[in-house]
């Protein structure tokens, strides 16, 4: 009877969430009774309230691996806790009437309930989001934010020597196609059938709506087209992301760039990210007004940020467009060897744009990141890409994430944060021999300099603190545009040579 006790919570938390009618109970039963291998439901009165379905997953998992249905690695367990869940769910059609339901009384209010829906569903995984480790960190551009991700399981060695046996498919393409709606998942990808997509029309063409399983930020969502065609930025991109802005005036939207280094992790597919959420980027002033001829309804500037960005913001939605693809058209040809910027190389471009659009009451405002990707001898990885000493920290791409000001940094930090902490407070003055803390030898001495005083009561605001240092470094090595007079003036004869055109 313990499995039927856990069976009875797990139903009475969908009724609660609302993922589930009464009079679908019986059905889910049985559809769990399949899942755990159990004989009969015999139903209960459970009384008790609970945030999420995550303590009765852990019953049913540790019960499904002593029955031996289930092996008890990292990998099985997600796929398994997600078929579980997927016995509550109603079909994707169901969700995309009520989140339309929800939309005619306000987009905030179906935004609302369909976040609430992904948590209950365990599609978004809040218990393991909450262990990320975040701060904000003080900076001449505004509180930064900076998280150690943590939410993401390490893979067990078992599930890697399976995923070799076993065969990998091609289906669904990428992790953002929308085939991935029900999907079972398998050891090279998750399970997806807790996953639900919310039907959009951005510019007559069809998209589609979901949150991030990880997010990194509030209500952090992707907006994923149709199709599995590249990513490409064009004069469509900023008219689908002031379309989306239209339909939803309190997330922003912004896409990451088209070229590998300066662009996301999934360049293979169409789609964009957005959100409710205030990054430091969107709280910076403009620190110089330009004109743009044919364009002086538009306001624009310069935003005082470590990376080279324009901001561009009017009534005019359409003259907004017009006036980015005009940037957009020109950045993707401007070369300016004076500060190593090269439109294009051997044939290979090099210039691109990271755009964020979001809705300021009347106002459409468009935040363009410019971008470039060229690498060299000195900085094989790139010019404007996170140079060699700051890879202790960070090394991966800058995407619209980090863009925005968010800096998400890979868990190993802990364990050498931990190594470096220990140290700190023994005043050891060199850990090139400490394992698992070696890659930090220069920056530790530099930190160890700095702070004379290093104690139980301030070390761990002291590692913060440099290592939002670290990631403002990060931004900074990612502006084109240096922010030393030459790099301003530089900026300037771009913007110059936008209005020319």
């Amino acid at each position: 009877m313990e499995i039927n006790h856990e069976i009875n919570r797990l139903l009475h938390f969908a009724l609660q969430q609302g993922l589930m009618q009464p009079a679908d109970t019986i059905y889910a039963a049985n559809r769990l009774l399949d899942c755990l291998q159990a004989a009969e439901f015999v139903p209960e009165v459970i009384a008790e309230t609970l945030a999420t379905a995550d303590p009765v997953l852990e019953q049913m998992l540790r019960y499904a691996v002593r029955a031996g249905i289930l092996e008890d690695t990292a990998s099985a367990r997600d796929l398994f806790d997600t078929r579980l869940m997927d016995c509550l769910m109603p079909r994707p059609s169901e969700v995309a009437v009520r989140f339309q339901a929800e939309y005619e009384k306000s987009p905030v209010q179906a935004t609302d309930w369909y976040y609430h829906f992904s948590i209950a569903s365990n599609y978004i995984r809040q218990a393991r989001i909450a262990k990320n480790i975040g701060w904000k960190v003080p900076t001449e551009y505004g509180d930064l934010d900076v998280t150690i991700n943590l939410s993401k399981p390490e893979k067990d060695p078992r599930d890697i020597a399976r995923a070799r046996r076993e065969s990998c498919t091609s289906y669904p393409k990428c992790l953002l196609c929308r085939e991935n709606e029900g999907f079972a998942g398998n050891l090279s990808r998750p399970a997806r059938q807790t996953h639900r997509l919310i039907p959009l029309q951005l510019n007559g063409r069809p998209w589609y709506l979901q949150y991030s399983p990880y997010t990194y930020y509030n209500e952090h969502c992707i907006i994923l087209n149709q199709n599995h065609i590249p990513m490409r930025i064009t004069r469509e991109t900023f008219a689908n992301l002031a379309a989306f802005v239209d339909l939803f005036p309190h997330y922003f939207a912004g896409s990451n760039a088209d070229l590998p280094i300066v662009g996301g992790s999934i360049l293979t597919h169409d789609h964009y990210q957005g959100g409710r959420y205030t990054f430091a980027m969107e709280r910076a002033p403009i620190e110089k007004k330009y004109v743009f001829r044919g364009f002086e309804n538009v306001e624009a500037g310069r935003v005082r940020w470590p990376m080279s960005v324009l901001r561009l913001r009017t009534p005019d939605k359409q003259r907004l467009i017009v006036l980015a693809d005009k940037i957009l058209h020109c950045w993707r040809g401007y070369s300016d060897a004076s500060v190593a910027i090269l439109a294009e190389t051997d044939g290979a471009p090099h210039n691109t744009i990271t755009p964020i659009a979001r809705r300021r009451d009347n106002m459409y405002e468009f935040d363009l990141v410019l971008r470039n990707n060229r690498t060299t001898k000195q900085h094989p990885l790139g010019i404007f890409h996170p140079h060699e000493e700051v890879h202790h920290i960070k090394k991966e791409n800058i995407g619209l994430i980090e863009v925005l000001g968010l800096a998400i940094l890979p868990a190993r930090l802990k364990r050498e944060m931990a190594v470096v902490r220990a140290a700190l407070l023994q005043g050891i003055p060199d850990i090139r021999e400490q394992e698992g803390a070696a890659i930090h030898a220069d920056w530790y001495q530099a930190v160890l300099a700095a702070h004379p005083v290093i104690t139980e009561n301030n070390v761990d605001e002291i590692l913060r603190q440099e290592i939002g240092q670290v990631f403002l470094t990060v931004l900074e090595h990612a502006g084109v545009f240096k922010r030393t007079a030459a790099g301003r003036q530089a900026f300037d004869h771009f913007v110059a040579a936008v209005s020319a055109e």
